[in-house]
């Protein structure tokens, strides 16, 4: 957990001075849904919002198992169907699965 915690906050070190505002986990999460959505940068609606943060939740926690890959639609939108629940795990279990799986993510 301490080794999680230390490499998460060595990557928001490193990645910070690219950003004014201060980096959350929330911040990336929106980031790599943009980047794995692959339609650049433009003004998302709410709506699109969400689903860049479900988009990023399903491509991290694919290789732990919890969701597969599925289709891109019409639109390019990338589709995961759930294969494990993670609401059975504790929040601070799932926290810690996010920032270990967004640790993967960027080494």
């Amino acid at each position: 957990m301490e080794d999680i915690e230390k490499k998460w906050n060595d990557l928001i070190s490193e990645l910070q001075p690219n950003f004014e505002d201060e980096l959350s986990l929330k911040t990336i999460l929106f980031l790599i849904g943009v980047q794995e959505l692959g339609q650049g940068i433009k003004d998302f609606d709410k709506e699109e919002k969400t689903y860049l943060f479900h988009i990023a939740i399903c491509k991290l926690l694919s290789p732990f198992g919890y969701y597969r890959f599925k289709m891109i639609d019409e639109d390019g939108w990338p589709h995961y169907e759930e294969t494990k629940d993670m609401e059975k795990l504790p929040s601070r279990e799932q926290k810690l699965l996010m920032k270990e799986a967004i640790i993967s993510y960027f080494q």
